[in-house]
């Protein structure tokens, strides 16, 4: 049953500078190029008041994905799982369920092309191809190419050639254009076939071009399930930083160019290597607030520092 109810969950839980700083239901359309606008629809963005949330049904099985890491950054993957804690709005919770597998991933790739970038694309493509080969069956993956704005390079698709040949015909002009990219993206994840859902965001320079607000793009990545990683070439985005810590993810960043490729194959290996808690909340109101999840493990006499990476909450159902 604990099964049935994940299905049908089917999701996982849990600046600026200058020109060179550095939107539902129908089928994708068969053009590969789509632009965005943003909504402005009253929409809280304080995590406050209810919503009509995709995320969660009118189920009561909550899915919360968890990595951990060493000091180094080295995924730990032998933890047993009398050493996790869940909490959801400080109360504790009884995990029901506890795996650790390498299951198939839908991944979107947020690639910026913007002028900043000019000296950098045929370096940031070779080293993006590393991420497919720790592929497995199953997974799937999409290109947004973001500059002046976000477009979209054809939808998922499973044959790493055809993310090759995408990638391949970018050029690198124009402004950044950020924010509209992750919404592209978050929205694109309604098509997504597999639970775990990632963003993998490459960048040199904060947005600058966008018409989505933070507020309204942090709102739609909750409400989309999406964890948010990131690869800043030379910098540390502010932005991607907050999303990664509230989605679960990471951002590491790439001092120079020939840093890249061992940037990209760690954060495949922390994409590829979670744990995934499941619970039965205590609070089973539908009023469709934030609910805030904080999970602990506990260490091990005999173990270095470890560290713990969680998607931060959720939006509970609506009436």
């Amino acid at each position: 049953m604990l099964f049935r109810l994940a299905l049908l969950f089917c999701a996982t839980l849990l600046g600026t500078g200058g020109p060179y700083s550095t939107a539902d239901g129908a089928a994708p359309e068969s053009k590969p190029k789509v632009s965005i606008t943003p909504s402005r629809s009253a929409r809280p963005s304080n995590g406050s008041g209810p919503r009509s949330s995709n995320l969660r049904l009118d189920v009561n099985v909550v899915l919360v994905p968890v990595t951990v890491t060493d000091p180094i950054g080295k995924p730990i993957t032998d933890i047993p799982r009398e050493r996790f804690h869940l909490t959801e709005d400080g109360v504790e919770q009884n995990i029901t369920s506890f795996l650790q597998e390498d299951s198939p991933v839908s991944v979107g790739l947020l690639f910026d092309t913007s002028g900043s970038m000019k000296n950098r694309i045929e370096a940031s493509v070779g080293a993006l191809k590393l991420f497919f080969k720790t592929r497995i069956p199953g997974d799937e993956f999409f290109v947004v190419q973001f500059a002046d704005k976000a477009e979209l390079l054809g939808p998922f698709t499973t044959s790493p050639d055809e993310i090759h040949a995408r990638l391949g015909i970018v050029q690198a002009q124009g402004w950044t254009a950020l924010l509209d990219a992750l919404a592209l993206g978050a929205n694109q994840m309604k098509y997504a076939k597999n639970r775990r859902r990632v963003l993998l965001v490459l960048s040199d320079g904060n947005d600058n071009s966008s018409r989505f607000t933070e507020s309204e793009v942090k709102n739609l990545i909750v409400e989309r399930d999406v964890s948010v990683y990131a690869i800043g070439i030379a910098y540390r985005p502010r932005l991607l930083q907050q999303l990664a810590e509230k989605t679960g993810g990471n951002v590491l960043i790439a001092q120079n160019m020939s840093e890249l490729p061992s940037v990209v194959e760690r954060l495949s290996a922390e994409i590829r290597s979670q744990y995934l808690l499941g619970y039965s909340p205590d609070n089973s109101q539908k009023d469709g607030k934030y609910r805030k999840v904080k999970v602990d493990v506990v260490p091990s006499p005999n173990d270095p520092p470890i560290r713990a990476y969680w998607r931060r909450g959720y939006y509970a159902p609506a009436e």
